[in-house]
């Protein structure tokens, strides 16, 4: 095995009003080739600024030193990254080192088609023809899984799904035969199923390319499912650097022990669950339920004479009161359509749907919108829900004042600093804006909001999918603190079984639009009795690399019985 990058004693400081801010402190890191190297940390750790080192991608206000040796695939040339000229950086990026970005649908231009996209990065590396480009491109669309690649190639990102698009900018990342993939956690966004999908092909990509592979995530679930060696960052500095299973069966730096008993399992919830349930009232089974769904049914209508989509077909799901029930499935499912449902924002095309004793099919927003006040909603991405204009006690606010509650954002203090130390922030930070806070600052704040009118009935849509581990674990334990002191029932969306598992007292499991499994966390994890929730169950990866490699047999045989 040869060296494809060597990492020596690698330091990044970032120039700002306030001075040099160090984000990375004498790092050494070595990745072989055909080796997977998985980087981890949490949120500022350094992680993503040592992978764009690697490819010279850190901005003009950074001063980077110590080495970064870098050898093409064939092992004949060697470059320094920290010192070369801008020329040869240019050259070598796609050829010798190429980046898989955390999103694909902002990496990918949404004015050119694919097809142009990977011939672009093609003729700018080599001499090939346009026909002869064409051919390697369509080549490696099908060497990643997409569908019908001669047609396929002239298609634009939006005609993708989100794990389509993902496998398109690995296909640009490996069109050039690189010796070193950097991949910016390529699997955060994306459900249990297409994940899986995406981490066999990056096994596959390592195993028949021969390359080696740099990994940055915050999933150990990934890093026990592909990775060789794993380093964990903290603060800069990496704390400890230790083949996968050594890692995980015995972690020696006390952070990386937190970092792994911060990691949700299957199964962890069934207990507290059963408390739950223990300490429910008596007749608490013959409340009105909060929420009540029978065969209900959401058709978007078709454009152009086309038929409409169904996205949620013939539901019935029941809510009651100070009750979770967790909303999990892939993405198309119709999870995210029913919640806006729930809260008047999408129309209800068939069946019923009661929320508060209020009817939505055919609802009038005039006598709904009163019942708005007691029904509250936590987005997936808190940093596009806020308005960047508005400070975070503005943002909080809002309800207050649109609801008659205060006058302006000024009378409303009092109660956003209750609200703000209720989800444990300082209230101070009531005077800054969204871009100034972390990603776990922003959910709780996001948190806050949706409890401003104490609401009875708490939508929650996917909250802690884009969560470092360690800030999910303490969002998560906020979440059921609160859930336990204001005692509303609430709907948690989610992709992640574990994270369900964890705060639910029951789970739905959707697929294409229908109900396939109900039941307690205990029923429905435990002994899943639908296919597709077996092979939903057997796509989660566990932080553990010897029984992540029987799930992924499990897995494989699932798919073959399919």
């Amino acid at each position: 095995m040869s060296t494809v990058v060597s990492i020596e004693g690698l330091g990044v400081s970032f120039s700002t009003d306030a001075g040099a801010v160090k984000a990375v402190d004498g790092v050494s890191l070595s990745v072989e080739r055909g080796e997977v190297l998985a980087i981890v940390g949490e949120s500022g750790s350094g992680k993503t600024v040592t992978a764009k080192t690697i490819l010279g991608l850190l901005p003009e206000t950074a001063t980077a030193s110590g080495a970064v040796i870098l050898s093409n695939k064939a092992g004949t040339a060697q470059h320094d990254v920290v010192t070369i000229p801008k020329r040869t950086l240019r050259a070598i990026r796609g050829t010798d080192v190429a980046m898989v970005f955390q999103e694909p649908s902002t990496a990918l231009n949404p004015v050119y088609t694919v097809g142009w996209q990977i011939i672009e990065g093609l003729r700018a590396h080599s001499e090939l023809s346009k026909k002869e480009a064409r051919a390697k491109a369509i080549d490696v669309l099908r060497r990643v899984g997409i569908p019908e690649p001669e047609v396929r190639i002239d298609h634009y990102p939006h005609e993708f799904s989100g794990g389509q698009k993902q496998r398109i900018v690995i296909a640009m990342a490996l069109v050039l035969d690189p010796g070193l993939i950097v991949a910016d956690e390529p699997t955060t966004a994306l459900d249990v199923t297409v994940q899986a999908e995406i981490l066999d092909l990056l096994r596959r990509c390592r195993d028949e390319f021969g390359m080696g592979i740099v990994l940055i995530t915050h999933n150990m679930g990934v890093v026990a499912d592909l990775a060789d060696r794993v380093a964990v960052m903290y603060q800069g500095k990496v704390v400890e650097e230790a083949d996968a299973e050594t890692l995980f069966a015995s972690p020696q730096a006390e952070y990386t022990k937190a970092l792994l008993a911060a990691v949700p399992y299957v199964g962890t919830g069934t207990a507290k669950t059963e408390a739950r349930a223990a300490s429910r009232p008596e007749g608490w089974l013959e409340q009105a339920p909060v929420v009540a769904a029978q065969g209900l049914e959401i058709v978007y209508p078709g454009r152009f004479g086309k038929p409409g989509f169904r996205a949620v077909d013939g539901v019935d799901l029941v809510i009651r009161p100070g009750e979770v029930l967790g909303l999990v499935g892939e993405s198309g499912s119709g999870k995210t359509t029913i919640g806006r449902a729930i809260a008047g924002l999408t129309k209800v095309t068939g069946g019923s749907l009661r929320v508060l004793g209020h009817e939505m099919n055919g609802f009038r927003e005039r006598e709904f919108r009163p019942l708005r006040s007691r029904i509250g909603f936590v987005f997936q991405d808190p940093a596009s829900s806020f308005n960047p204009l508005l400070t975070i006690a503005e943002c909080v606010a809002e309800p207050l004042i649109i609801h008659g509650r205060a006058g302006d954002a000024a009378s409303a203090r009092a109660r956003v600093d209750e609200l703000l130390e209720a989800v444990q922030l300082p209230k101070a930070y009531g005077d800054r804006y969204p871009h100034e806070l972390s990603g776990g600052q922003r959910q709780r704040a996001s948190l806050a909001r949706s409890l401003a009118l104490e609401p009875e009935l708490l939508i929650a849509d996917e909250p802690t999918s884009a969560l470092d581990v360690s800030v999910q674990a303490r969002v998560l334990e906020l979440f059921a603190e609160l859930q336990r002191e204001f005692g509303f029932a609430s709907l948690f969306i989610s992709h992640d079984l574990a994270v369900v598992d964890l705060l639910a007292d029951r789970i739905a499991v959707l697929y294409h639009g229908r109900l396939v499994e109900e039941g307690t966390g205990a029923e429905v994890l435990g002994a899943p009795s639908d296919p597709y929730t077996q092979r939903l169950l057997a796509s989660l990866p566990v932080p553990d690399p010897v029984a992540q490699a029987e799930r992924r047999e499990e897995l494989r045989r699932l798919r073959e019985a399919d």
